[in-house]
Formats: C-alpha cells, sequence, structure tokens
C-alpha cells in the first residue's frame, strides 16, 4: 500500500527517535509529580460557557501534564449541547469535526439508539468500548487532536471510563524497545478497512502510523484501537512485538497511570485524544436514568504544553 501523503506527518515523526537527550529531559519532566488519580484531574467550575482565569489556567495545567481533564460544573446546566461548543472555543478548541452521527454543529448526542444509522455503532449502544483513540480511521488531515464529552446523564449502573494519556504509552514502549516506537511509526503500521454498508463506501481505507509528531507543533498524535476485528496489522515481528506489549500495558489491571472515573451529570471530559474505553452499562427509562453523552472532537489540540 502506498504511504499517506499529508503535510500532518513528516520526518519529525522519525526524529524523535534520535533525540536521547532531549527524550530523557521530557520523561523526566512528565513523570515528576504526575498524578496517581482521577480525583487529581478534577477542576471545578461554575460555568462552562464562560471560564474564569483560574478555572481555565487549571484545566490548561492539568492538560499539559496529562493531556487529560475532567470539568465538574457546581451547577449543572440543563440539557444544552452548546455549552460543549463554547466550552471548547475557550481551550483553542475550535475546527470541530463533523461525523456521519454528528448534529449541523458537530456534536455527538451519544445514548442508545433503537433506530437508525447509528445502531451499526458500539458507542450508540450499551456494550463496552475497547480501548481506543478516537478517529483512528480518519484520513490523516483530519486527525482528532483534542475532545470534549459532557455527561448530560449518567446511565443507572455502569458506563465507568478508563483512561492512559498517550505520552504514557509512547514512554512504555520506547523504554521497552526503541524499535517499537520505529516500527509503530512506519507509515504502513495500521490499516483500516474501508467502511461499507449495503454496498456504498462510507468511508475508504485507511493505512498510517500509530504515533506521530506533526510539524505545526501539534505534539505527539497516536491513533490505535484494540479491537480484533477490521483492523490490520503490518506483518513484521516488531510491529507484532510492539502491539503486544501496548495490550499488556492496556489490560494491567494495577497501572497507575489508568484513570478510571464515572461521569456524572455536569462533568465532562477535555482531553488530547488518550487512549480510552467505556464499560457497559444499564439504563433505566422508569427513574428517567438513560446515558446521554454530548461529544465534540477537534482537529486542533487544547492550548498549552509542550512535547519533548
Amino acid at each position: 500500500m502506498n504511504s499517506p501523503q499529508t503535510d500532518c506527518f513528516d520526518s519529525l515523526s522519525l526524529a524523535v527517535l534520535d533525540a536521547g537527550d532531549a527524550y530523557q529531559s521530557w520523561r523526566e519532566r512528565k513523570l515528576s509529580d504526575y498524578p496517581t488519580s482521577a480525583q487529581q484531574l478534577i477542576v471545578e467550575i461554575n460555568d462552562p460557557r464562560q471560564l474564569t482565569a483560574a478555572e481555565h489556567n487549571e484545566i490548561q495545567r492539568i492538560c499539559a501534564k496529562t493531556n487529560l481533564a475532567i470539568y465538574a460544573c457546581r451547577r449543572p446546566i440543563a440539557d444544552d449541547k452548546e455549552q460543549v461548543r463554547r466550552l471548547g472555543e475557550q481551550l483553542g478548541l475550535r475546527r470541530i469535526d463533523g461525523n456521519l452521527c454528528a448534529d449541523d454543529a458537530g456534536i455527538s448526542s451519544l445514548r442508545v439508539m433503537a433506530e437508525g444509522p447509528q445502531l451499526e455503532y458500539v458507542p450508540y449502544t450499551d456494550k463496552p468500548l475497547n480501548w481506543h483513540t478516537d478517529g483512528y480511521y480518519n484520513t490523516p488531515a483530519q486527525c482528532i487532536r483534542a475532545f470534549i464529552i459532557h455527561c448530560a446523564r449518567r446511565a443507572a449502573s455502569g458506563g465507568e471510563n478508563a483512561f492512559l494519556d498517550h505520552e504514557i504509552a509512547y514512554m512504555h514502549l520506547r523504554d521497552a524497545n526503541p524499535e517499537y516506537i520505529a516500527a509503530l511509526m512506519h507509515p504502513n503500521a495500521l490499516t483500516i478497512p474501508a467502511n461499507i454498508s449495503n454496498g456504498v463506501e462510507l468511508r475508504p481505507l485507511q493505512t498510517g502510523p500509530v504515533f506521530s509528531v506533526a510539524a505545526q507543533g501539534f505534539g505527539l498524535h497516536m491513533r490505535y484501537t484494540l479491537r480484533k476485528r477490521n483492523v490490520e496489522w503490518r506483518q513484521d515481528v516488531t510491529t507484532s512485538a510492539a502491539v503486544n506489549c501496548l495490550e499488556q500495558l492496556l489490560v494491567d489491571a494495577a497501572s497507575h497511570y489508568i484513570f478510571s472515573h464515572r461521569l456524572e451529570a455536569g462533568q465532562g471530559i477535555i482531553c488530547n485524544n488518550v487512549l480510552h474505553n467505556r464499560s457497559a452499562f444499564k439504563d433505566d427509562a422508569a427513574s428517567g436514568q438513560e446515558r446521554l453523552m454530548y461529544r465534540a472532537r477537534y482537529y486542533d489540540r487544547v492550548a498549552g504544553g509542550t512535547w519533548c
């Protein structure tokens, strides 16, 4: 297969492999005072539509460290998707990804659907979601670099998320064997077959690296899915070993780098497209506890922070 041609990925992706001193310096800064629980990621806010300077700075500070922050509204606003868009704009997130199931503003309502095209996609069911980064099937020119998930209503039970900073995953692999990073930066490392429904191609085949570094200063980007079907890995020994090493990290329940949190109404996630999953859940229509999340995905990265 031909390598994707785009200005999103360039020679910087491989150059970072040779920056030994720079990597070690970054590694030390990254791990210094790194949070050990999801509670340390929570920022209480009054109104997501109008952050105070202190709230804004705290979200940026945490995201610069872990690529992930959790906000918690002191007084949750009633069902309003507009708050998600306005929150993102304050953090430099403006170029929103208009995906198949999003509304005209590019915001998706994630809930269990009884009918419609969403039925083909796991986020619109109560089934568990395996580890992935968002948009791993997107074109290189449409890299999902950040997303916001806002909880309007939680499920009656279940629906917990787990998160892992993709920079920690990079570090884990590089420390295990630098050749793993070289393999996962190969332009043909990961292929997602075309999405074809009823004979119509909704999305073409996408081939590209797992890890990349953008010239525009967007930092480290990762595209990954733990799913076993409809995914093709480059067939070589080092790539297989790297994929296995990463899977072992993701299933390590004892890892203190994996943060678990169940979003309550008025809480949300702001992140630079970190690795994440979701447990299965159950709704209860009688009590009004039917899970509803608003998701916005962006081509931008949360403002602030540097990589390597």
